[in-house]
């Protein structure tokens, strides 16, 4: 597979497959934006996002359809206590508010369309040293 340049974001977007598909998305805004995954088919697209520039107002949120669901765990840390947070049957949204959740530079998530309605998640989150998770249900 080709290395595909990085595709930098500074509004809110619902991601497609032929664009963001298996590329590194820089969500580069302060300002939280709202990042959209297209339906989840089973084709094993991956979405990568790394976060280059702290959130400093509003979060940064990753969302499903409300048809899909997000499932794995992510590494939430701001030091070397960080801690592991798993999703919930039911977690269809990440958000990372430049705190607690994650969203300060270095956070990265990896998503990838593992079956008709389920996406896959892992990643490290930095955050400030009382970790939360940054997993809901719509």
């Amino acid at each position: 597979m080709p290395t595909l340049k990085p595709i930098t974001l500074t509004a809110a977007t619902s991601l497609t497959r032929n664009v963001h598909a298996d590329t590194l998305i820089l969500l580069d805004s302060t300002t939280g934006r709202i990042l959209t995954l297209p339906a989840s088919t089973g084709k094993g697209d991956t979405y990568r996002i790394y976060i280059p520039t702290t959130v400093s107002s509003g979060d940064h949120v990753v969302a499903a359809l409300t048809t899909d669901i997000i499932q794995g765990a992510v590494a939430v840390a701001g030091d070397i206590g960080g801690v592991t947070c798993p999703t919930t049957a039911t977690s269809d949204k990440i958000t990372m508010n430049g705190s607690t959740t994650g969203g300060i530079l270095g956070s990265y998530l990896e998503l990838r369309d593992a079956k008709a309605g389920q996406w896959m998640v892992t990643g490290t989150l930095v955050s400030n040293t009382s970790e939360a998770t940054p997993f809901s249900a719509s």
